[in-house]
């Protein structure tokens, strides 16, 4: 935690509870965005230029927020546009580092040990959390976005003009359903996940398991007309944000956070989908059993052993 860009105690992974022991997640605090022209985006103060090699994609394979920006450079073609820097999976006593770990960063760009080191190179004075996907602009040496649906949406259209691209992740025929499927996606199972997993009463437990499960039952229903994606045959931003929430659940939430009324390879059109789109050009890139399982069983709160399981050691 950062307090006046001074960081005050060690990490801890519930950012703040209600009276009713509920987890709150905190909410992004850099907002501006990338666009063809550099005007600004829909949120913000400022605008950026698409250009190619200005921008840093800083992410951890652990966290379903950074990799869903990793997926959408993945499936746009952005990989020469936008390098990333991958950071330590195991949470420390100062949140994400860099570096020590197989598969792991140093950080080339700004040479820092600690990614709250950036927020306070952005902004000296910072108060929050540091945390993960930033997008780092090299020219003005600042955060431009550090929230993943911004940056997951960016994506799809800043840089259309230099690298054309077939995928649109929020077309607008959709974009109303999309919007609507985002929201209870997030509630009650992005985001629900670690309402159960956090939980610190057993009401709040309780209430976010049974949210997660009726959105999976409801997916699975969804999807069992065989079809290929939530909408059909276009894979949307909504399949990102179900994906990496799915391609972590049998891993890491199903034991440590507790949501383990079954797996997702006990529900089988959920299961071939998430199949599926790992399947896609790229995408296994942006996954990492071996950074999943360590980074989440690094959660002393949860895990003070700090023993990860051996399995499973396949998607």
């Amino acid at each position: 935690m950062l307090i006046d860009g001074n960081w005050t105690e060690n990490w801890q992974p519930v950012q703040a509870k209600d009276k009713q022991g509920r987890f709150i997640r905190q909410t992004s605090s850099f907002r501006n965005w990338i666009t063809p022209d550099g005007q600004s985006g829909p949120t913000g103060t400022s605008g950026f230029k698409a250009e190619k090699g200005r921008y840093h994609l800083y992410v951890a394979l652990i966290c379903p927020w950074a990799s869903r920006t990793l997926m959408a450079r993945q499936l746009k073609g952005l990989q020469d546009m936008i390098d990333v820097t991958v950071v330590n999976p195991q949470l420390g006593d100062q949140g994400w580092q860099f570096g020590g770990f197989d598969g792991s960063d140093s950080d080339t760009i700004n040479d820092t040990q600690f990614v709250h080191q950036l927020y306070t190179k952005a902004d000296p004075d910072f108060t929050g959390r540091a945390t993960v996907p930033v997008l780092w602009d090299k020219k003005s040496s600042t955060i431009v976005n550090n929230e993943s649906a911004d940056i997951l949406r960016m994506f799809n259209t800043a840089f259309i003009e230099l690298v054309p691209n077939n995928f649109d992740l929020f077309p607008t025929e959709l974009a109303n359903d999309i919007d609507a499927l985002n929201l209870a996606l997030y509630d009650k199972l992005n985001n629900g996940v670690y309402k159960a997993g956090f939980a610190t009463t057993q009401l709040a437990y309780e209430e976010a398991y049974h949210q997660v499960f009726d959105m999976l039952d409801m997916l699975e229903q969804r999807l069992s007309d065989g079809r290929q994606y939530l909408f059909g045959d276009q894979l949307t931003e909504s399949d990102i944000r179900l994906f990496v929430t799915l391609v972590r659940f049998d891993a890491a939430y199903h034991g440590l956070f507790k949501c383990n009324r079954n797996l997702i390879r006990d529900m089988s059109a959920l299961h071939a989908y998430m199949l599926g789109i790992l399947e896609l050009d790229g995408i296994a890139e942006t996954v990492s059993l071996k950074h999943i399982k360590a980074g989440y069983y690094s959660i002393k709160t949860l895990n003070p052993g700090g023993i990860v399981p051996v399995g499973p050691n396949r998607i």
